[in-house]
């Protein structure tokens, strides 16, 4: 048994083709779990913190795919990994079976409404700061140095991920 089957013995099953996303969401999850974003950025680190600083690194990831036909498969199974792992720590957390669903479906709404959100403030003149208030920060402005640490540090991740070869990003190769 590898170490992510122990990690995350009910995301990843070897027959599965989304399998192949397991090294990508691993540093997508370990990205946003960078002690860096709750303190010099304030990010809440709460688990509605850590879903939505996940979630933002998720968004940066699969808009950088979004463009790349050859990539639009991976980009499905990288969503779906996301939402069984969802489905899991909220099952973990003693949610019952009859209202997971609900609570899936309102994270992927949220996922949706995030991806607008950091698509358009990452382009070229957008306001990633507003993004980030309305969706990491849930509309609480944080202390200006907290949201600019937060903005300058996205954006790098949106540079980076530009120049980086999506063989290397599906790999799980995400850069520094």
């Amino acid at each position: 048994m590898s170490f992510l089957d122990r990690l995350f013995p009910s995301l990843f099953n070897r027959d599965d083709p989304r399998s192949q996303m397991a090294p990508l969401y691993t540093a997508i999850v370990a990205r946003g779990r960078e002690p860096h974003w709750y303190a010099q950025g304030q990010v809440p680190d709460t688990l509605d913190g850590r879903f939505d600083m996940i979630a933002a690194i998720l968004c940066a990831v699969l808009l950088r795919l979004e463009g790349e036909d050859a990539a639009r498969q991976q980009s499905v199974w990288l969503t779906e990994v996301f939402i069984n792992d969802m489905d899991g720590q909220l099952r973990q957390i003693g949610i019952g079976d009859m209202i997971v669903g609900k609570h899936i479906g309102k994270m992927m709404a949220a996922l949706g409404g995030r991806l607008t959100a950091y698509r358009e403030g990452l382009a070229e003149g957008g306001d990633l700061e507003g993004a980030l208030v309305r969706n990491l920060y849930r509309g609480e402005s944080p202390a200006p140095d907290a949201l600019a640490h937060v903005a300058q540090t996205m954006r790098a991740l949106w540079v980076k991920l530009a120049t980086t070869p999506t063989p290397a990003i599906l790999a799980g190769e995400l850069p520094q």
